[in-house]
């Protein structure tokens, strides 16, 4: 397809609704998401989207709107897994795969009930972005726009009890709230990622960009709002591909978009190295005391102690030995489990 046929595709309606709804997508999954990564609950939203297979059934059953159904059962899915996480005395893992398997089989099971086959429910597994009607649009934007609103506005929050829950109790915020909270906007973020990209591949459009992001940033605040940027960038750049692919075979968006974001994760992931690396060699060393000068081992160099000497240490430093040289005076210290160490002798001095 070349450029001229590609722009035209385009501007066409149903395009500009899907690239519209694709954005969207892209700004609130990874907003959310944010959350779950710090909270090491990064498969959290594949366990919801299982379940709102149950909920986009009973849409199908009932003959009522499918999104809202899944939004329904996603939400109460999400307050369930967060109650058994929270008193029940099973863990975490065996508390989502409870939702992975029950959710998934009772939404295929129902479908057969409604008389629907598999492929009524293949638009909502995989995504059909560019078959999204305007309506489903207004929901999208209704839904991402909640999430939005209350993932950046309660920032400081939500933070705190991710990070340290035990420091927001101290501090007076309602942790189990503030925790459902975050459970209610993983479910309703689904939902709204469920026509881009699918239940099934939604979990990757929250997490992928917050593990890209991560590489960059620094501090929370900026990875969640790169991770937003990237979102939506992996959503919309995914969706123009498959646009673009199209003339040549059939390639669904969903997966056009979630292979585009592991693409920007491959692509930073060596700069991210390099950054770190360089972060840790930039932290100060900790200042220790000079020896006095009338002392009988005093080198008289500031940041040196004596009585740091290791004489256990079992690496012996050199050109090729892969640690990181500093040259310091007249001698070179070697960067070596967060200290630098210099060869004196039989024995290496701590500096």
């Amino acid at each position: 397809m070349s450029l001229t046929e590609l722009l035209d595709l385009l501007g066409h309606d149903f395009m500009q609704r899907a690239l519209l709804a694709a954005l969207l997508t892209g700004l609130a999954a990874p907003a959310i998401g944010t959350f779950l990564v710090q909270r090491r609950l990064a498969l959290l939203g594949d366990g919801i989207g299982h379940v709102a297979v149950t909920g986009v059934a009973l849409g199908l059953l009932t003959g009522t709107s499918p999104t809202w159904t899944a939004v329904v059962v996603a939400i109460l899915g999400a307050v369930l897994i967060e109650v058994i996480r929270e008193q029940g005395h099973t863990n975490g893992d065996v508390a989502l795969a409870l939702l992975f398997y029950g959710g998934l089989a009772g939404g295929v099971l129902i479908t057969g009930l409604a008389g629907e086959g598999a492929a009524s429910l293949q638009v909502y597994l995989f995504g059909s972005v560019t078959s999204i009607s305007a309506t489903e649009v207004w929901y999208t934007a209704g839904l991402a726009v909640v999430v939005l609103t209350l993932t950046l506005g309660l920032l400081p929050q939500l933070f705190a009890v991710a990070s340290d829950p035990e420091f927001a109790r101290v501090a007076g915020l309602r942790v189990r709230f503030y925790n459902l909270l975050v459970a209610v906007l993983a479910a309703v973020s689904v939902t709204v990622a469920m026509r881009t990209v699918g239940l099934l591949l939604v979990s990757a459009l929250m997490v992928v960009p917050v593990a890209t992001s991560q590489q960059l940033a620094r501090s929370f605040r900026a990875t969640l709002l790169a991770a937003m940027v990237l979102g939506g960038l992996a959503a919309v750049g995914g969706l123009v591909v498959s646009a673009w692919l199209s003339a040549r075979a059939t390639v669904a968006p969903g997966p056009s978009i979630v292979l585009l974001a592991l693409a920007m994760f491959a692509a930073t992931w060596p700069v991210g190295v390099w950054l770190r690396r360089r972060r840790r060699l930039a932290e100060p060393f900790p200042i220790v005391a000079v020896d006095a000068p009338d002392s009988p081992d005093a080198h008289g160099v500031a940041g040196h102690d004596e009585r740091a000497h290791d004489h256990r240490h079992d690496h012996e430093h050199g050109d090729d030995c892969g640690h990181p040289a500093v040259r310091h005076g007249d001698h070179v210290d070697y960067v070596h489990d967060g200290h630098r160490h210099a060869p004196h002798g039989e024995h290496y001095d701590e500096h």
